[in-house]
C-alpha cells in the first residue's frame, strides 16, 4: 500500500513538470482565473448602466426640462442637448444609444388635451441597452407628463406598504454574481481540460509507452493525473477568490473558502475522472477539443449557473441532476453568497462523492481496456 500511494505522489510530480514545461496551458491557468473572471464580471450588466442619451428639446418649456432632467445616473448618462440635424449623424456613430426629440408645441398639446408625441429614437444594434432602456424611457415620459398634469410631484398612497430588503447582495450589484459563477466555471472546465490533454499529450509524445514498462499500476497512473490537475486547479481557484473576486471586484465572501474549497474538490474528482474518459475515446487534441465543446457546454448552460434551473423544463432538471456541475453550483452559491455550512449543503456533497465514485470506476475500466492501444 505505501509503495502505491509513492508511485501515485512520484506520478503526480511528474505531471507537474510536463505542465509547467507546456506554456500555453500555463497562460490559459492564469487568464481564466484573472482576466476572465474580472471581465465576466463587468463585461455585460443585466440591468441598463450608463447609456448614452441625447435630447432635441424644441419645445422650450418647463415640461421639457423636467423630462431632461429626469434622465439622470445610474440608469442613464446625464443627457446631451443637441439639434435635430444632429439627430442621424450622432446615432450613426454610435455616440449616443437613445435620442429623444421633444417636439414644439408639446406642453401645450399636453395641457389642451390634445394628442401629444414624444419621438424616441433607439440604437438597436446595442440590443441588451435598447431592449431593456426602452420600457425605461416610456416609464421615465409618461411619468413626468402624469406628475405635471397634477402641479406636484405625486405620492400615490398605496394600501399596503412594502418593505423590500435585498439578502446577500443589499446592492443589487449583477458583478457579484458574474464574478463567482465564472469562478465555478473556470473549475470545471480546467479540470476536464488539463486532465484530459495531459493523457493525450503523453499519448502523442509515446511517453505513455514508458508508463506501460513501469512498474506501476493503470489506476496508479490514472490517480497521479486526478490529484495533480485538481491541486493546480484548486491553487488557481484561491488565487482568483482572493486576489480577483475578493480584492480587484470588491466582492464580499459570506461562507467558508475552506469549505468551498471540500465541494471544488469532490467536483474535481467527478470532471477529471470525466476528462480521462473523453481522452480514452478521442484519437488526438482535435477530437478531444469537440468532445469538450459537446459536453461541457451544455453541462455549463443547463447546470443552473446561467439560467436558473426552476425555468427549465422538468424533465431537463431532472437530467442535470445527473451532471456533477449542477450539485457544484448549488453548494457554491450558497457557500459563497449565504454563507450556508455543511448542514445545508451536505446533499449537494453526498450527490458529488456518488457521481464521482461512479466516473471515476467508468474510466479507470475504460482507462484499463485500452492503456495497451494508446
Amino acid at each position: 500500500m505505501r509503495q502505491k500511494i509513492k508511485n501515485t505522489f512520484l506520478l503526480g510530480i511528474k505531471e507537474f513538470w510536463s505542465l509547467l514545461r507546456d506554456p500555453m496551458m500555463i497562460f490559459l491557468i492564469l487568464y481564466m482565473f484573472t482576466i476572465s473572471i474580472y471581465t465576466s464580471a463587468n463585461a455585460i450588466p443585466d440591468s441598463l448602466h450608463n447609456a448614452a442619451i441625447a435630447i432635441v428639446d424644441e419645445d422650450q418649456t418647463t415640461l421639457s426640462a423636467r423630462i431632461t432632467s429626469a434622465f439622470t445616473p445610474p440608469h442613464f448618462t446625464y443627457p446631451e442637448l443637441i439639434t435635430f440635424d444632429q439627430v442621424d449623424p450622432i446615432l450613426d456613430s454610435g455616440q449616443a444609444t437613445f435620442v429623444i426629440n421633444i417636439p414644439n408645441g408639446f406642453q401645450r398639446d399636453v395641457l389642451s388635451g390634445d394628442h401629444a408625441e414624444v419621438q424616441v429614437n433607439i440604437d438597436a444594434t446595442r440590443m441588451s441597452q435598447a431592449f431593456t432602456g426602452n420600457g425605461y424611457v416610456t416609464q421615465i415620459i409618461n411619468q413626468e407628463v402624469n406628475e405635471f398634469l397634477q402641479r406636484y410631484r405625486s405620492q400615490p398612497e398605496m394600501p399596503v406598504e412594502l418593505s423590500l430588503r435585498a439578502r446577500f447582495n443589499q446592492t443589487l450589484d449583477p458583478s457579484w454574481f458574474g464574478g463567482i459563477v465564472q469562478v465555478v466555471n473556470n473549475v470545471t472546465m480546467l479540470s476536464l481540460v488539463l486532465t484530459g490533454a495531459a493523457l493525450i499529450r503523453e499519448r502523442e509524445r509515446g511517453t505513455i509507452e514508458h508508463l506501460l514498462v513501469m512498474p506501476v499500476t493503470v489506476g496508479e497512473i490514472m490517480a497521479s493525473k486526478i490529484w495533480s490537475m485538481s491541486v493546480v486547479v484548486l491553487l488557481a481557484a484561491v488565487l482568483g477568490l482572493v486576489f480577483i473576486v475578493q480584492g480587484a471586484l470588491k466582492i464580499p465572501i459570506e461562507g467558508s473558502i475552506p469549505l468551498f474549497l471540500c465541494g471544488a474538490t469532490l467536483c474535481l474528482f467527478s470532471m477529471t475522472s470525466l476528462g480521462i474518459f473523453m481522452a480514452t475515446i478521442a484519437k488526438n487534441m482535435p477530437q478531444f477539443a469537440l468532445l469538450l465543446v459537446i459536453t461541457l457546454l451544455p453541462m455549463q448552460t443547463l447546470s443552473g449557473g446561467s439560467t436558473p434551473r426552476e425555468s427549465m423544463p422538468e424533465f431537463v432538471q431532472n437530467i442535470m441532476l445527473l451532471a456533477p456541475t449542477s450539485h457544484f453550483i448549488d453548494l457554491s452559491q450558497a457557500i459563497l453568497f449565504r454563507g450556508a455550512g455543511i448542514e445545508v449543503v451536505w446533499v449537494q456533497f453526498l450527490a458529488l462523492a456518488v457521481i464521482g465514485a461512479v466516473l471515476c470506476y467508468l474510466s479507470l475500466r475504460r482507462f484499463r481496456n485500452t492503456i495497451s492501444q494508446m
